[in-house]
């Protein structure tokens, strides 16, 4: 193999606004010729960007799917691709346009007709990371290894992602973003239920109909920020206060830099706000965090991409390439949003039937949905040495395990072991559906997506990690 090219694409479907991207990838062998063959990503290029539009809703709780989806195919015959061309990539709906009544069906339409892609979907937790990572903020933490907190804010929502030398060490989502307050005519035309859950604290809370330029909106903006900083210094604990969406801050580290990404970093770090032409809070929010002392103590790292940066992290940062040594019926493929757990060999051959089968009985007891099997994976680290005997009787411990499972065994491995336990496992019975992969860094708690078998014979995989741990 010389070379071989793949089309990736993201697309984000925020509160405020919708964009995407088409990139290529280019992988190539990258061990020498007497060496196992390693496929690795060496090149990612960005070979069309959109504009970023309005998000078009039907009502205030309904997208518009059909201009959606319109938006999407204009933008596949502008980059001059067709939608089947597309191998991988991420389809997001974030902020509040995820709780949107079609929210669901949207993501699931798109994804069915605008391509391969993998990622369908994503919490906060996710997008947070994604946003790190097309921001450039993960690449930064690399370079500098401080603790670096990305803070993503658009129309709804501010995902923060905290990140040290390249690795996700916490997330925590709040709700602040331009267009909790809007207004129509000089004054207030709505205001979103987390925001007037926490006015609801006051003695005279802002309402609809309010004056625009009311001084109560600069409180309310300065105490969305108040909140942002408690999260930044691990302060906040109320886990039932009215800004905060899902958990708490849930990093050990001290923050020592942050990024801004987001609609609203637009209008912080470029003379031409993209938020002016929303009448909404976004650029008032973006002036209070630019001056506000206690964020001045951080220090602050400039941004790659802004508005941008969910969806460059979408379209070119989710995916991951598999070893080229594997084992996969290609029939299975693709699959998505298939949970991991950790079966740590760190122990002596000995105890393998006992290992395995603890493993497969804690991962049904996870897994499985109201007596249904859904398909896990199970990832196995930490292996000693393993003799011919030795893998022909694992794979007959794992076929055990799965004797009454009616989906494909999905099976990852730290070590370069997949090719020969997967062949082994289909000699023993070459019926079942196996999936057998390696070279992918998972950890009990993430999901992976797996995508169709590549000519070069890898497949793409996206680890979506939900559960972070410090450093």
């Amino acid at each position: 193999m010389t070379t071989e090219e793949i089309l990736s694409a993201g697309i984000d479907i925020g509160t405020s606004t919708t964009k995407m991207v088409v990139s290529r990838f280019v992988l190539r062998n990258v061990a020498g010729l007497t060496h196992v063959p390693r496929i690795e990503i060496i090149e990612k290029k960005l070979i069309h960007q959109s504009p970023i539009i309005k998000t078009p809703f039907k009502s205030k709780e309904v997208i518009d799917m059909e201009k959606i989806e319109q938006f999407i195919f204009e933008q596949y015959q502008l980059a001059n691709v067709l939608p089947e061309n597309i191998a991988t990539g991420a389809i997001i709906i974030t902020g509040e346009s995820a709780t949107k009544h079609n929210a669901s069906e949207v993501i699931h339409t798109i994804s069915n007709s605008a391509g391969n892609f993998l990622v369908a979907t994503a919490g906060p937790d996710l997008e947070g990371i994604i946003a790190a990572k097309g921001s450039g903020t993960v690449k930064a933490s690399k370079q500098t290894g401080k603790v670096i907190a990305n803070i993503d804010i658009g129309g709804g929502t501010a995902n923060i992602a905290v990140v040290q030398y390249g690795e996700v060490i916490g997330t925590c989502t709040l709700h602040i973003g331009g267009r909790l307050i809007e207004f129509h005519n000089g004054v207030i035309h709505s205001i979103s239920p987390p925001l007037e859950r926490l006015m609801a604290r006051w003695d005279n809370p802002l309402k609809v109909g309010d004056a625009a330029n009311d001084p109560r909106i600069e409180k309310c903006i300065e105490e969305m920020i108040t909140v942002l900083v408690d999260v930044l210094n691990r302060q906040l604990q109320d886990a039932e206060h009215p800004l905060l969406l899902g958990h708490l801050p849930n990093w050990t580290k001290q923050v020592e830099a942050v990024v801004f990404s987001g609609g609203v970093a637009a209008c912080i770090y470029e003379d031409n706000c993209s938020m002016r032409q929303y009448d909404d809070i976004g650029e008032r929010l973006a002036k209070t965090l630019q001056q506000d002392e206690a964020l001045q103590s951080f220090l602050w790292i400039e941004p790659e991409e802004t508005a941008r940066a969910t969806v460059t992290g979408a379209g070119t940062q989710t995916t991951d390439i598999s070893g080229a040594t594997i084992q996969v019926d290609a029939h299975a493929l693709p699959l998505k949003n298939v949970p991991v757990f950790q079966c740590n060999m760190n122990a002596s051959m000995a105890h393998i039937e006992q290992i395995v089968a603890n493993a497969v009985q804690q991962a049904n007891t996870l897994f499985s949905v109201q007596e249904s099997q859904i398909p896990f994976a199970l990832y196995f680290s930490q292996l000693p040495y393993l003799s011919f005997q030795d893998v022909h009787r694992l794979c007959e411990v794992i076929l055990q395990q799965f004797t009454t499972s009616t989906v494909p065994i999905i099976l990852i491995w730290q070590s370069d072991y997949a090719k020969v336990i997967g062949q082994t496992i289909q000699a023993i019975s070459p019926t079942v559906p196996i999936i057998c992969i390696d070279q992918i860094k998972v950890e009990t708690g993430d999901y992976i997506d797996i995508g169709e078998v590549l000519p070069s014979g890898v497949v793409p995989v996206v680890v979506k990690t939900l559960a972070f741990h410090s450093q």
